[in-house]
C-alpha cells in the first residue's frame, strides 16, 4: 500500500507541476492566446505575471523537500487559482473545452495532496 501511494503521489506531483510550470511559463511571456482568455474573461492583462509567478514558486514548494507548511499554501493556492478559473470560464459561458485544463489541474492537486508522504505534511 504505501508504494502504491508514493507511485500515485509522484506521478500526480509531476503531472501538476508540468501543468502548473507550463502555464505559468505562458502566462509570464504573455503569449497571445493567454492575453485574449484574460481580455475575454474580463481581466486585467497584469494578472497573467501575478499568475505566472506564484504558479512557478508554487511548484518549487511543492516539489522542495521540507517546509511542509509553504507546500500547504502552493496545494491551497493552487486549489484556488484553478477553482476560480473554472467559476470564470462558466461566469462568462466557456466551453466545456476551457474546462478541462483547470478542472484536470484541481483533481492532480487534490490527489497530490492527499498521497503526499507523511514528511510533507505538516504535524500536529
Amino acid at each position: 500500500m504505501k508504494k502504491r501511494n508514493k507511485i500515485i503521489f509522484w506521478v500526480s506531483t509531476i503531472w501538476l507541476s508540468l501543468g502548473m510550470l507550463s502555464t505559468g511559463i505562458v502566462q509570464l511571456i504573455r503569449m497571445e492566446e493567454e492575453v485574449d482568455m484574460m481580455t475575454n474573461l474580463g481581466y486585467p492583462i497584469y494578472f497573467l505575471t501575478i499568475l505566472g509567478i506564484w504558479k512557478i514558486l508554487g511548484v518549487t514548494a511543492v516539489l522542495l523537500p521540507k517546509f511542509p507548511l509553504i507546500k500547504e499554501w502552493a496545494y491551497a493556492g493552487f486549489f484556488f487559482t484553478m477553482s476560480g478559473a473554472v467559476i470564470s470560464h462558466i461566469a462568462v459561458g466557456g466551453s466545456a473545452k476551457e474546462l478541462f485544463g483547470p478542472i484536470l489541474l484541481i483533481v492532480l492537486t487534490v490527489i497530490s495532496w492527499y498521497f503526499r508522504p507523511a514528511e510533507r505534511k505538516i504535524v500536529s
